[in-house]
């Protein structure tokens, strides 16, 4: 079975190895920074428990681990996908509560159109301008959703379940969250760590390369604001291939941006300076997700056949402890969640323990569980077979 739960300090090596496939701002390949983007993770688990003695010990932001130039009241939640029978960190991704603020903006490029005419030649043109952008909403983000190459793909859909699962975690605990939600998607990066709209854009105002900004960036911002232009860029002095880049999202990341379309995200002409990539938004209570994610109790532990619906559980200890799974499961006549006890001890859950659901098509184990309503269908009646019995023993059965 898979499971969805909290990242911790084992799981730094295979993260480190994850990093270093995708070029992600919150998720760098810097062991230091990602050992301590979960000591943050587990304090935040820790918070959303409802554990009031845990303190913040220096406010997250999303593009420096908590390390420096902290903003206002953020939290990060580090989620790990992995297989109960062979356990380590098969994927990963993450959810931070604030996205900067008022006194740290999030900085991007605004996408505009310029028209311009002549009269002496009688027509116009039209150009497409970048200009800096402060955003200081301090939006709930979405960052470093990864699975391991030999699991994409995979029937039971565990990208999608362990992308789908912070929905399902900002549902249950929507006050730590803001009113929308951004996802900043990846551009294309090539294998050794360039992108064509920094080097033709980007470097020419920040002398660095694309990875060493990205790693400056985990400490600080301001050499953003402090040396890129403020007025007008107009892309259409870059060069072709590189201005193709401009909103487009990398191979690798088409999954992602087709599933958060699918949940109502929008691209609003907003992207990234580094790479170009599209920053998606929606509003936090208009994600279907959030709004059928249902907070409850277990009930009684319940058999395969008993199921009728399938979803995401999950199982939110008081010590911080995380554990979700796509399972089929059944709601008894007190709202309570009854799911099977091969899927309560995967969320080392017990009856009467807080839990979670978000009712939604999930893959499932062949087999191992009856497709929805399946539960309401009557068996097929037995063929009467006639035995030959004794005159004395022989008796109606009730």
């Amino acid at each position: 079975m898979y499971v969805v739960r909290r990242a911790k300090q084992t799981d730094i090596p295979t993260l480190l190895k994850m990093a270093k496939m995708v070029h992600f701002i919150n998720l760098p390949a810097d062991k230091e920074i990602i050992g301590q983007k979960i000591v943050n993770s587990r304090r935040s688990f820790m918070r959303a428990a409802g554990n009031r003695r845990v303190a913040r010990r220096g406010p997250i932001d999303a593009g420096n681990g908590g390390i420096s130039e902290a903003t206002a009241a953020a939290d990060l939640f580090m989620f790990i996908l992995e297989d109960l029978n062979s356990p380590g960190c098969i994927g990963t991704s993450q959810l931070i509560s604030q996205m900067g603020g008022p006194e740290n903006p999030n900085v991007c490029f605004k996408l505009e159109t310029r028209e311009k005419y002549s009269e002496a030649l009688k027509f116009g043109t039209k150009s497409m301008v970048a200009r800096v952008h402060l955003d200081g909403t301090g939006p709930t983000e979405l960052g470093a959703l990864i699975t391991q190459p030999s699991f994409r793909g995979h029937p039971l859909k565990l990208g999608r379940f362990i992308g789908l699962v912070r929905f399902h975690f900002i549902g249950l605990h929507r006050r730590m969250f803001r009113p929308t939600v951004l996802a900043e998607l990846m551009a294309t990066i090539t294998a050794d760590g360039h992108n064509l709209l920094w080097d033709n854009l980007g470097r020419r105002f920040i002398p660095l390369s694309y990875s060493e900004a990205d790693r400056f960036c985990q400490h600080s911002r301001e050499f953003m604001t402090a040396l890129l232009p403020t007025g007008d860029i107009h892309l259409s002095l870059l060069p072709p291939e590189a201005r193709a880049l401009v909103g487009e999202v990398g191979p690798e990341t088409v999954p992602a941006r087709k599933m958060l379309e699918k949940l109502g995200f929008e691209y609003h002409n907003f992207v990234d300076p580094f790479d170009g990539g599209p920053y998606v938004t929606a509003k936090t209570s208009e994600i279907d997700i959030v709004k059928d994610t249902v907070k409850t109790t277990f009930g009684k532990p319940v058999p395969q056949a008993k199921t009728n619906e399938r979803g995401i559980v999950s199982h939110l200890a008081k010590d911080g402890e995380f554990h979700a799974v796509q399972t089929a499961f059944w709601i008894d006549s007190a709202g309570r969640v009854c799911v099977t006890r091969d899927a309560m001890d995967a969320m080392m859950a017990l009856e009467g323990n807080e839990a979670g659901y978000t009712p939604m098509f999930v893959p499932v184990q062949p087999g191992r569980s009856p497709k929805k309503g399946a539960a309401h269908k009557k068996p097929a009646p037995k063929k009467a077979v006639r035995k030959k019995t004794s005159k004395k023993t022989s008796k109606k059965k009730s």
